[in-house]
């Protein structure tokens, strides 16, 4: 989607929920769409109701977003996203994101669900993303750039913000969830990584390997916008797993984290609108 496609759908979310901004996105992963339905009078858009916005072909990702009121702000939250593997063209793959950052977020919440490659982790840990590897070769910047979406070369410094994990961070510990930290690696899919291409990861330092997130964080970046990142370790990755890798085990797995995943996000979304409340004044 280019700039005028970005607009059209951002205007076309406003003219529905009738909100003029969202302050915080979220975008929610394979197995989490759950969540949006739980939100209090939340007005749903499905993907298909905006021209050429991409609508998800993979089990366990829904297709509609959810504009939702929250502590006196607004949140826009993504059930479900399109993958490269699944034919996207990269600028399909991060266009929820631009609209979402269009539509005035500031801050974009990732979640996603991956495989385990640090020794440390386990099925069912939440794993706040410090910093990501793209292994696949791809970048949603090339071509030719729209200043009026981003710089031509973004700084990935603090890609996905200190600051905001500290926040998680905090409300983890009030609420009784616990979160590990780690390095995400992207790979395309949609074949699971190889023994080999994990024994590599671990050894880049990467803690955590997937086939979303990384295009999408680097394009929220490039409009402006901070990033968290939140994955569910739904499995030991592929050498380091004793059985064999599927999608049913990362539904699985993503259904009985359901009740923590949904009480931190719950205490968490709040806290990030008010958090944007305050840099706006």
């Amino acid at each position: 989607m280019n700039y005028q496609e970005i607009r059209a759908a951002s205007q076309i979310i406003s003219e529905r929920t009738g909100r003029d901004h969202h302050d915080v996105a979220l975008v929610l992963g394979s197995g989490l769409s759950e969540f949006a339905a739980s939100l209090p009078d939340a007005i749903e858009i499905p993907y298909a109701d905006l021209p050429g916005f991409p609508v998800p072909r993979v089990a366990g990702h829904g297709g509609s977003l959810f504009s939702a009121e929250v502590e006196g702000g607004f949140v826009l939250v993504f059930a479900g996203r399109v993958h490269y593997y699944e034919g996207w063209p990269m600028d399909k793959v991060v266009a929820g994101v631009r609209t979402a950052v269009m539509c005035g977020a500031k801050t974009v919440v990732l979640t996603n669900a991956s495989g385990g490659v640090n020794p440390g982790f386990a099925a069912g840990d939440l794993v706040l993303i410090s910093d990501h590897l793209n292994l696949a070769g791809i970048n949603p910047l090339m071509g030719t750039n729209d200043e009026r979406l981003g710089t031509r070369f973004p700084d990935l410094t603090d890609l996905y913000s200190q600051d905001l994990r500290a926040v998680v961070r905090s409300v983890g510990d009030e609420v009784d969830v616990d979160l590990q930290e780690g390095v995400y690696a992207w790979f395309s899919g949609p074949s699971y990584e190889t023994p080999a291409e994990v024994a590599m990861v671990g050894r880049m330092g990467g803690d955590l390997v997937g086939m979303s997130t990384a295009p999408e964080a680097i394009a929220i970046r490039h409009m402006g916008a901070r990033v968290l990142g939140i994955s569910l370790c739904t499995n030991l990755a592929a050498g380091i797993s004793p059985t064999p890798l599927s999608h049913e085990e990362v539904k699985e797995v993503a259904a009985l984290a359901k009740d923590k995943f949904t009480r931190l996000l719950h205490n968490l979304l709040p806290r990030l609108v008010a958090a944007e409340a305050d840099q706006a004044v």
